[in-house]
This record gives C-alpha cells, sequence and structure tokens, in this order.
C-alpha cells in the first residue's frame, strides 16, 4: 500500500540525478526552484512516488527519502564520509542493533547518524571531538533525524583516553589516528573491531604500526573507487568524471594477549 504524504514529513523533490531537493511537508510554505515554485501543502494526500508540478509547468517526483538523502542535507563544517566507504566500514565493524561504538572524530555527524542507525534501538554510539562547534553542529543534525537519543557526544581529546570500555567497535576519523590506538584497545573488547579512515598514506602507515604495537591482528587496508556507468543504447560507457581518492580505510581486531602475530 502507498504511503500517503503529511504534514511535518520530509520528501525528496526528483527531477533527474543531479537535481534533487529534500523538503519539509508545512502550510503556506513555498520552495523555489529554477524550474519552477513548488507549494509545499499541495504535497499533503499525494502518496510517495506520485508527481507535482511546479508554478513553471515543471514536473517533479515526490520521493520517500532514504537514509543517504538524508545525509545529504547535513550542514558541514567539515568534509562527510562517502557512501561508498561508510557502508564499507559499518559491515567490517560488526555493527547490529544493541552495538555500544566509540567514535573518535565527530565532524558534522554523518557517520555517527549512519552508526546510530544501525544500531538502535538498544545500542549506543560515544562520539568524541575536540571542537566545541562541530558537536554543536553535529547535535543539531542528529536531531534531525531523531537520533540524539542514542548518542553521547563528549568534548574531549580522545588521546586523553575514552570514558567507556568493554565497547563493541571504535571508529578513528582523525588526523593522528595512530595517537588513538592505545585508548581504542583498552576501551575494545576482546575479539572487537576498530576501523579508521585517512586521506593520506602516511597517517595509513603510522596508524598501522602503532597497531602492530599494540598487538591487533588481520590487519587490512583498502581504497574504494566508485565510477558511474552511463547507460544509452548502443553507446554505453563510463561516465567521464568520477570520484577518485576519498581516503583509505583500515581495519583490525583486539585479541586478549600480550604479544600476537599480524
Amino acid at each position: 500500500m502507498n504511503q500517503r504524504i503529511t504534514k511535518g514529513m520530509a520528501v525528496l523533490l526528483w527531477l533527474d540525478n543531479r537535481r534533487k531537493w529534500l523538503v519539509e511537508v508545512s502550510d503556506g510554505k513555498e520552495f523555489h526552484t529554477h524550474k519552477g515554485i513548488v507549494k509545499l501543502d499541495e504535497l499533503m494526500d499525494k502518496c510517495y512516488g506520485d508527481a507535482i508540478t511546479t508554478s513553471r509547468g515543471q514536473r517533479l517526483y515526490a520521493l520517500k527519502p532514504s537514509f543517504c538523502d538524508r545525509l545529504s542535507s547535513f550542514e558541514r563544517p567539515t568534509q562527510i564520509l562517502y557512501p561508498k566507504d561508510m557502508g564499507l566500514l559499518l559491515l567490517k565493524l560488526g555493527l547490529e542493533p544493541g552495538k555500544r561504538v566509540i567514535e573518535a572524530g565527530t565532524g558534522s555527524g554523518a557517520f555517527t547518524a549512519a552508526m546510530t542507525n544501525v544500531v538502535r534501538p538498544t545500542g549506543h554510539v560515544y562520539s568524541y571531538d575536540i571542537n566545541s562547534d562541530f558537536l554543536r553542529k553535529a547535535e543539531s543534525n542528529l536531531a534531525e533525524l531523531d537520533l540524539l537519543s542514542y548518542v553521547t557526544l563528549r568534548c574531549s581529546d580522545a588521546a586523553n583516553g575514552f570514558t567507556e570500555s568493554d565497547v563493541d567497535a571504535v571508529f578513528l576519523d582523525l588526523a593522528d589516528p595512530w595517537n588513538i590506538i592505545s585508548p581504542a584497545h583498552r576501551a575494545l573488547k576482546g575479539g572487537a573491531n576498530l576501523a579508521s579512515f585517512s586521506p593520506t598514506i602516511n597517517q595509513v602507515e603510522k596508524a598501522v604500526a602503532a597497531l602492530r604495537r599494540e598487538g591487533f591482528i588481520g590487519i587490512e587496508n583498502c581504497e574504494l573507487i566508485l565510477r558511474h556507468i552511463r547507460v544509452e543504447e548502443g553507446k554505453s560507457r563510463p561516465e567521464t568524471r568520477m570520484i577518485g581518492h576519498t581516503g583509505y580505510l583500515t581495519f583490525a581486531r583486539k585479541v586478549n594477549v600480550s604479544e600476537s602475530t599480524v
């Protein structure tokens, strides 16, 4: 059964793959685009998937926003992780409902939100950042998605250690992840997963050296490249432009021995 749109609901107005806008349905408000104006109250009682016509006669489709769509609307004091990286991180961290996770480097809160969306309602994310402005923006972004009650934001330097212990996973998104490996080791359960995101290979080298010193095993490093394909009958080919390097992903597991072979 098609879901009917009501006041206060989020709608993705879709023109094409490049032009789409996230709006909230409300009384008496208008959304302006270069293709004309949409009266937002006219979305009420439509169903997701229905079309709406702008003041200039352009047809837009009213779609239910995916979680990825919602993240794209985040206000960003920092660059957020790309979905291609988020997907593998969530899987390799072993996240599921009920898991407790530490994040060091909150930034805009985009990956905080992605992790929280997976571990809720019985799990929790503890996110650390030394920048109070970033934390305030992340708090606002998380509140927009009704996720704030599953997150604890801490204005603290992760290098000084974490308040939590016996957590199921740790994620690092910092300029100096090697300085956080030891606190992360102390906070993790035995056998639990750690992941780190770094834009440069120099950071990866230092992080991996620190992981080995702490006795982590199963250390892996990778880079994900996403290339879109333009499909037209008889002349399909890769898109001319693509997002190349975003960052390197590092994964490791804690074991309960003083010396380990990696």
